[in-house]
């Protein structure tokens, strides 16, 4: 067993809820082995208030969260990712900036809660919290240490591909 610790990066355009979702998800399911950040191409510069009521009601720290720009993590003295997710499909589309150490990258396309306007908004950023705790899960459970680069990448961009198809998502 390793004692590396394993930072991974949630990427969506504007930072304010799904990718702030993983991070808090990836800081309590990752036991320490995992430490999870997210940013935005364009930062809203706050976080979804349901975002954080959802992450507050499930019993997830929400202290620190906060919108912020993926140019924090692409200098010189930003933390080494090994792992970079997509959530959103504008994200996976625009050009990031390139990492230090190819970490492993892969898009898992979550629908934007904070699209949905009125009394089913709740509901939406609870199915978006259910979907990225599922990704993260299966996540977890893979051999990181274990296994070769392009199977780990293979077996990354699956969990995405797999369950985006049966829920739809983006």
């Amino acid at each position: 067993m390793t004692d590396k610790i394993y930072n991974v990066l949630f990427l969506c355009t504007g930072n304010s809820a799904r990718s702030i979702m993983g991070e808090a998800l990836m800081n309590k399911l990752g036991q320490g082995r995992f430490r999870g950040f997210s940013a935005g191409s364009r930062p809203k510069g706050e976080v979804h208030p349901m975002a954080l009521d959802v992450l507050r009601g499930m019993g997830f720290a929400i202290e620190g969260l906060r919108s912020k720009s993926w140019d924090e993590f692409a200098g010189p003295d930003a933390p080494h990712m090994d792992f970079v997710f997509t959530v959103c499909g504008n994200a996976a589309g625009e050009t990031c900036p390139v990492w230090p150490g190819h970490p492993v990258t892969a898009h898992w396309g979550i629908d934007d809660p904070a699209a949905v306007e009125g009394p089913g908004q709740h509901d939406a950023f609870l199915q978006a919290l259910r979907y990225l705790r599922r990704r993260i899960e299966l996540f977890l459970e893979l051999p990181v240490a274990s296994i070769d680069a392009l199977s780990l990448r293979t077996r990354v961009q699956a969990i995405g591909d797999e369950l985006s198809r049966r829920e739809g998502a983006a």
